[in-house]
Parts: C-alpha cells; structure tokens; sequence
C-alpha cells in the first residue's frame, strides 16, 4: 500500500501488516536460532514440552537485519515520525507457541506494558505512551488460523485514551487496567495477525490484544518488540505536525482529527477474520 493508505489504515485500525517487510531467508535463520534456545528438537513433538517457551533479547544479525529493512524504517518514519524513533540492534520478548494439551494462562485481552515504576512489579502505560513508539509483530513461521495467532480488536486503541487520561502522568499497571479495557473494546471486531515468514505487524501502543491457545501441528515463532521512542509522544504540538499515534490519540480524547484523518471506521473483517 502507499504511504496515504498505510497511515489511514492505521489510524482506523490502530494496526497494518506489512506482506515481506524483511526476506523469508532471513526469517528462516532468525527460527533456527530460536529454535536451540527453546531446546526442543523441530522433528520431534515429544519435545516440545510446554504451550509457550519464552524467549528475550536476540541480537545475532538476523534478528538486527529483521528489524531495520528499507520498508520497515519508511513505515517508522510515517507512522511515528523522521528522526523521533530509535533503530533497534536486536529483537527480544519471543512468545514461541506450541501445540500442547495445557491452556496457556497468558491469553486474556490487554495493552502493553512499557516503564516500570520504583516498587511496582507489573509494567504501565499512561495516554502519552511513555517509552513505546509502537508494539511490532514479527513473523518466523509461518502462521494460520489455528497456529495461534494473535487475536486483535481492530479499532481498540480509540478506546483506550480516555481510560488512561484518568491515571495522568503517572499511568497505570496494565494488569490493573486489564478489566476496563477488555470491557470498553469488547464491541470492536477481531482480527487474527496470520501470515508468512517475513510478514510484520506495526500496531498502536493502545491496541487491544491478546493471545490464544495453539490448536495447531507446527509452532509459531514470532517477536512482539516494541519501537523506542527518541523523544516523548506530544499530544499539543505547536507546529501542528502530530504522528498518526499521537493523531489517533487525540481523536480518541476529542481533540479533533489532524490530516484529515478519520480514524475508527468500521474494519471490513468479521469476527475472527485471519488478516494474512
């Protein structure tokens, strides 16, 4: 898609799939790394012992070459800003899936986290989305309906600033704001983020999301990094130039649409509609 339609994708959705934003190759050596760190044996189901092998920072060159392609720094540029998101040398917080007869417990609706106050053990967020540019979704496998792919409520993150405005400056855990959220997002339509190896997700800070149980033969590698903010999100800049993240939040808090922007119309997807 062209950038006009990128940036209005997302701020209706709050999300847009990027078909190949890094090569397959790449994807390919990105899982067999992922793969020994799991040390479970790809051939062998007897091994794969739990529902969800967790794995965090990578930062061999595959995972460095995945996350800074040409295409993927245009869609920062667009979507955050020129010059006001970090590249990123590694990749990290890999929820790997695997088919299994246990229930993950990890699959309840949410945000992300993203600072971590003295004292508290649970990450925040607060409405100007404190040390989070965006949430990505990197795919190494390939992903299908029923290899539990990320479910989505397409048009959630215009739900969620005006919980956030409540808690200020200072935010407010996600685990304490769960609740509310799953409740004020539980009209929106849901999407399931499938694809191919090489595919990426860029979603809004604020979109609601949550994980499923795999009912799948292959397992499903994938990152949920987030991209850094250089310099915090201004939800009043002077000159007017707000990021379609910062636009997309002051719609949702009724301070007007920027670039003529119409953010929250209806997804064309029905219920649990693969977007791959």
């Amino acid at each position: 898609m062209d950038d006009d339609a990128l940036e209005q994708r997302f701020l209706r959705d709050g999300y847009v799939k990027l078909d190949g934003a890094f090569p397959a190759s790449t994807a390919e050596r990105c899982a067999a790394l992922l793969w020994e760190r799991t040390g479970c044996d790809p051939h062998t189901p007897a091994t794969w012992t739990k529902p969800v092998h967790w794995v965090f920072d990578m930062a061999q060159p595959p995972f460095a070459e995945a996350a800074n392609t040409p295409v993927l720094h245009a869609a920062f540029d667009r979507l955050v800003g020129p010059g006001r998101w970090a590249p990123r040398t590694s990749l990290g917080s890999f929820p790997l899936r695997f088919p299994h007869e246990e229930e993950p417990d990890d699959a309840g609706w949410h945000i992300e986290g993203s600072y971590l106050p003295d004292g508290e053990s649970w990450y925040f967020a607060n409405v100007r989305s404190r040390d989070r540019a965006l949430l990505m979704l990197f795919l190494f496998t390939e992903v299908g309906e029923q290899d539990a792919p990320t479910r989505i409520r397409a048009g959630s993150h215009l739900d969620v600033p005006p919980v956030l405005a409540r808690y200020g400056e200072d935010g407010a855990s996600i685990l304490a704001l769960a609740k509310e959220l799953d409740a004020v997002s539980a009209h929106r339509p849901q999407a399931l983020a499938t694809g191919r190896p090489g595919d990426v997700y860029l979603c809004h800070p604020f979109l609601v999301h949550a994980a499923q149980p795999h009912h799948g033969t292959r397992p499903r590698f994938m990152a949920q990094p987030p991209l850094y903010p250089t310099a915090p999100y201004l939800l009043d800049r002077a000159d007017g130039d707000h990021s379609p993240v910062e636009t997309a939040i002051r719609h949702a808090l009724g301070a007007g649409q920027d670039r003529g922007a119409r953010p929250g119309a209806a997804h064309p997807s029905g219920p649990g509609r693969a977007i791959g």
